[in-house]
C-alpha cells in the first residue's frame, strides 16, 4: 500500500478528530488507533467512520466492520484498497 495514502490517512485523523498534540509523522503505521496508541474511543471511531466514508467514498458498515477497518494506519489503507477496488 501506498505511502502517500498513509501519509493522507495520518493528516486526515488528525484533522478530523482535532488532535492538537499529535502531528501526522508521530502516528506509527502499525500502532493501534484505539485503546493504546492515540487512545482514541467510540466517538473518534464514528467521525472518523463518516468522514473516510465522504473523503474515499467508500462504505464501512457495520461496527464491526469499522472496528476491523481502524485497528491501524497499515489495515486502514488496506482497507480502502480493497474497497476502491472492489468498487471500481
Amino acid at each position: 500500500m501506498s505511502n502517500d495514502l498513509k501519509s493522507e490517512l495520518k493528516k486526515l485523523i488528525v484533522e478530523t478528530l482535532n488532535l492538537e498534540d499529535v502531528s501526522p509523522e508521530e502516528i506509527p503505521d502499525e500502532e493501534p488507533l484505539f485503546g493504546s496508541g492515540l487512545e482514541l474511543d467510540s466517538i473518534d471511531g464514528l467521525e472518523l467512520v463518516l468522514q473516510l466514508e465522504k473523503t474515499y467514498g467508500i462504505k464501512i458498515g457495520s461496527s464491526e466492520e469499522s472496528r476491523e477497518a481502524l485497528q491501524s494506519v497499515n489495515v486502514l489503507a488496506d482497507f480502502i484498497g480493497r474497497e476502491s477496488q472492489a468498487k471500481g
